[in-house]
């Protein structure tokens, strides 16, 4: 018999122990090859492609896909958005944007910081158009104030009552305080009114001063047609009435003015500049001619007068000027004499 672990040679007929080195230690088992058969595998092969379903042994790794990005926070982006249209919103979410990142570690620190920009700048370009437009209005009101003040003593048309030395439920311009009264029936382009204005202005203002008369004047504007188209005796009566209106004491200073640079029937007259020029009042007359409030009053006057009746008078209507009415009663006597005109006044007075 031959022992266990010997062998028998064949050439030499007797047995030989193997070294234990050169023993097998494979057992039979199953692999599949490269091409997918089934082989032979041994258990030293199996050894290296361990069952990871065995009790504690450790899973392959899955794949890698490198770090993942961190959210951008919402109000980063609303902050920006509403930059363009909504400052105030723009600047409340991007402080409340950059606190919660700073806590949460959220993208979007950029996007909260551009829209604070945009809210800042919107605010501030707000808070700018805000004072212009206050100081706009300020101004605004600073001018128009000094227009309605220099021209709050004229009325609109529907204006009644007096205002200044202008009696505009009455329809004249008045002077003086006397109990004699001297009505004036004059037009500014009427050359005979100029005659009589240059001979008797000086009396008629001496008696007004010691208060003996009151005049009052009656602007009249039927001449017009007589100005080449600029309604110059409108324009003229409308400027004495704002004279009387605003420095009702230079009133008659501003008639005797006027008829010392009365044009000749048929030019355009004066114009409105030299019109307000002839004043002599404190109050500026400039924005009150060239408004011309007391233009159509003027020429209501004058229809009043020309169809009557005239209260008080001797006469149902006037026919011409100068006429001149003293407590009622029509002065006939030359223009051209202060004298006679100064004895009418007196005897009428008696």
């Amino acid at each position: 018999m031959t022992p266990p672990g010997s062998s028998t040679d064949s050439s030499a007929g007797s047995p030989r122990r193997l070294h234990p080195s050169k023993r097998s230690s494979a057992r039979p088992g199953c692999a599949r090859s490269r091409d997918g058969s089934m082989r032979g595998r041994t258990v030293t092969e199996q050894a290296d492609y361990p069952d990871q379903n065995a009790p504690g042994a450790v899973p392959a790794a899955g794949p890698y896909y490198g770090p993942v990005a961190p959210r951008t926070n919402t109000l980063s982006i609303i902050s920006l958005v509403t930059g363009f249209f909504c400052s105030v919103a723009a600047v409340i979410t991007g402080h409340i944007a950059l606190n919660q990142i700073k806590r949460t570690g959220e993208a979007g620190r950029g996007l909260a910081i551009a829209g604070l920009v945009l809210g800042y700048v919107g605010v501030g370009v707000t808070a700018l158009l805000i004072v212009l437009a206050i100081v706009f209005a300020t101004t605004f009101g600073l001018i128009f104030s000094s227009i309605v003040g220099n021209t709050s003593s004229v009325p609109s048309l529907d204006a009644s009552g007096q205002i200044g030395a202008a009696y505009l439920d009455d329809g004249y311009l008045q002077a003086g305080s006397g109990d004699t009264i001297v009505d004036l029936y004059i037009d500014p382009m009427c050359p005979y009114c100029g005659q009589f204005e240059l001979a008797n202005g000086r009396a008629i203002a001496t008696l007004v001063d010691d208060g003996s008369i009151t005049v009052r004047v009656h602007a009249l504007t039927f001449l017009d047609p007589a100005s080449q188209g600029s309604d110059y005796s409108t324009r003229a009566a409308n400027a004495l009435t704002c004279e009387a209106a605003i420095n009702p004491d230079s009133m008659l200073d501003y008639m005797a003015a006027l008829f010392a640079s009365q044009p000749a029937e048929g030019t355009t007259g004066l114009s409105d500049d030299e019109l307000s020029a002839l004043s002599t009042g404190a109050g500026s007359i400039d924005d009150c001619v060239a408004t011309a409030p007391y233009a159509d009053w003027s020429q209501q006057n004058t229809d009043d007068a020309l169809t009557g009746p005239i209260p008080g008078a001797e006469i149902a209507s006037i026919q011409g000027t100068p006429t001149v009415l003293v407590n009622g009663s029509q002065y006939q006597g030359p223009i051209d004499d202060p004298q006679a005109f100064v004895e009418f006044v007196v005897g009428a007075a008696s």
